[in-house]
């Protein structure tokens, strides 16, 4: 099932939401939380969904089962967009009972039902959602202990603000209990399938992987969906990081702007440092005269990209996946960026390591494609493995290396990888190399004009990006003897897993499913084309842009077995319309 609230923007729901999807979480069943907020700071209407699925499911769910018509702005549009037998909620005001007669409405006077509670007028705006939360929790059979263990662990150094809300909940409970007849049939049951998971946004995850992953350097500027990661960061390493003489062994930097932010981090990674950034689309763009400097001139560095819906400022609060195809191909020439694609706050925080080995590997910037739906909305997640494999920090060479070998060629193709050797700003050694250019060069990082030359870098880089295919993440891939196949990747992937079991069960058609991981593309997405007549690539964005990046790097004589099936409203891809999409394409 799921429960919408629909309330304004700034009126403080967001604690009292996360209450009760904690308390649903508590009680053992599988929970999401989605929260479609306004790009203003305050005022405008705001809806929180959470899902609760005794299967495991935790895409969007399509259809809204329970409404909290909090809003009187939206109360007649989210009324009148629910199927028949859904249940609503409302504040008693609002009189929405008159409007439908195939829907189960239960009225609520919250604000004589607070004034007793919160006797500070100022503050009962805030409190009055926790009455809501009494009432849920009395309709829906939510355990009210559970309900206090999450009230408690949401304001757990404020005790008085706990009671204060507490006592809100109980007032709301106790109502519906004296006075609502229970007539719709959802309830929340205990379940045993959250046991020792835990609940954590993506940008949290990433936040803590890029600590664990050895990041000495940040360099950002504020952009949603994004700030919440630098952030967490700031919060996380001034815990974990700083030395027992109090000194700080990190930078977090905040920068005038986005291409000031990726110019630093090119700058500490080519000092050495392991250094990243952070932001969405409209940044992302900014950065890309610098990109192309680290991709020429071979430095290090990592960049999460927590996309939003473009192009311009476009829906700066809405989730996508329509940075694919140009962050990619970032900056002017020929540039091809190594792209990491995480679906899960597991994968946010385990990505981070490969990130960074990746980035000092292959001497080139790394791109981590998250989204606002994973990077700001809650996520059941396993708790993190504390990373086992050392940090690697690629072709390095040390004062003792140089000794030995009396001298090396920066941007030479000693071993067929396409990769050259480097050395770092410090080490003391008279053949030890500082200099990068962006300008044309040969091996020895000499200024170069000469076509062979530039030829000559221009193909050892592609190599290099070829050699990338044998070690970034690989899919992950389900087969059976199945004609069909579907390639996802990110976030879409909890929408697929859930469209697939709906066209068996409903449809009786059998799917393989390969989920991308990272680009370049391994040897396994080229087999899984291969293997099916049909192949649905299913994405956020308008352009089927994925889709664009598997036509480039097939054969030919496959792409016309690629179908595009590609989402823009900004909301999270839900299974239902995948499922509606996919088997009308199949004639069904």
């Amino acid at each position: 099932m799921s429960i919408q609230v629909a309330t304004v923007n700034g009126s403080g729901s967001q604690s009292s939401n996360t209450v009760l999807l904690r308390s649903i979480f508590q009680m053992g069943v599988p929970v999401s939380g989605k929260n479609l907020f306004p790009s203003n700071i305050a005022g405008l209407p705001t809806w929180y969904t959470i899902r609760a699925n005794k299967d495991g499911y935790i895409a969007r769910k399509k259809e809204i089962d329970f409404v909290v018509a909090m809003n009187s702005e939206t109360a007649q549009e989210d009324v009148m967009s629910l199927a028949p037998g859904a249940a609503v909620l409302y504040d008693e005001p609002l009189n929405l009972s008159s409007l439908r007669s195939d829907l189960v409405f239960y009225a609520v006077p919250y604000d004589k039902l607070v004034a007793p509670v919160c006797p500070e007028a100022k503050l009962r705006k805030l409190v009055k959602n926790m009455i809501y939360v009494g009432v849920v929790a009395r309709l829906l059979e939510i355990d009210v202990a559970e309900v206090e263990k999450a009230i408690r662990k949401q304001f757990a150094k404020k005790v008085k603000a706990a009671n204060l809300n507490l006592a809100a909940v109980k007032a709301g409970f106790d109502y519906a209990a004296a006075n609502l007849v229970k007539r719709d049939p959802y309830f929340i049951k205990r379940m045993d399938k959250t046991a020792g998971k835990i609940i954590i946004d993506g940008n949290s995850a990433a936040a803590l992987g890029c600590m664990f992953a050895g990041v000495t350097m940040v360099a950002w500027y504020p952009i949603t969906p994004s700030s919440s990661l630098p952030e967490s960061m700031i919060e996380y390493m001034k815990r974990f990081r700083i030395d027992a003489d109090g000194k700080a062994t990190f930078a977090i930097v905040q920068a005038e702007d986005e291409l000031a932010a990726v110019g630093m981090v090119v700058g500490a990674g080519w000092a050495g440092a392991r250094a990243m950034t952070s932001s969405a689309g409209p940044g992302i763009s900014l950065m890309a005269e610098f990109v192309g400097l680290a991709y020429y001139a071979e430095v290090p560095g990592v960049i999460w990209d927590i996309q939003r819906v473009g192009p311009s400022t476009g829906l700066p609060t809405r989730t996508s996946q329509g940075d694919i195809l140009s962050t990619a191909f970032l900056s002017h020439g020929d540039t091809k960026n190594i792209l990491l694609l995480p679906c899960s706050a597991e994968e946010c925080f385990s990505m981070a390591g490969d990130a960074f080995d990746l980035a000092e590997q292959f001497q080139t910037l790394v791109f981590v494609m998250s989204d606002l739906d994973l990077g700001m909305n809650n996520w059941m997640a396993d708790p993190f493995k504390y990373p086992e494999k050392p940090i690697s920090r690629g072709k390095v060479l040390s004062k003792a290396d140089l000794d030995r070998l009396g001298g090396f060629a920066r941007y030479q193709d000693v071993d067929g990888d396409g990769v050259g050797y480097r050395t770092l700003p410090g080490t003391d050694h008279p053949a030890a190399a500082y200099f990068a250019r962006g300008s044309g060069h040969n091996e020895k990082a000499q200024y170069s004009e000469r076509p062979d030359d530039f030829e000559r870098n221009m193909e050892r880089l592609n190599r290099k990006f070829e050699t990338a295919r044998s070690f970034v993440p690989r899919p992950e891939v389900s087969t059976g003897n199945s004609k069909i196949g579907i390639i996802g990747y990110g976030t879409s992937h909890w929408g697929l897993i859930e469209s697939r079991d709906q066209v068996r069960q409903e449809y009786n058609i059998e799917t393989d499913y390969l989920r991308l991981r990272a680009y370049p593309f391994t040897r396994e997405v080229h087999d899984f084309v291969k293997q099916h007549d049909r192949v649905y690539v299913v994405e956020q964005n308008r352009d089927a842009q994925m889709l664009s990046l598997l036509k480039l790097d097939i054969e030919p004589a496959l792409v016309t077995r690629l179908r595009s099936i590609a989402h823009i409203h900004g909301l999270p891809l839900d299974a239902r319309s995948v499922t509606d999409e996919l088997t009308t394409m199949e004639g069904k």
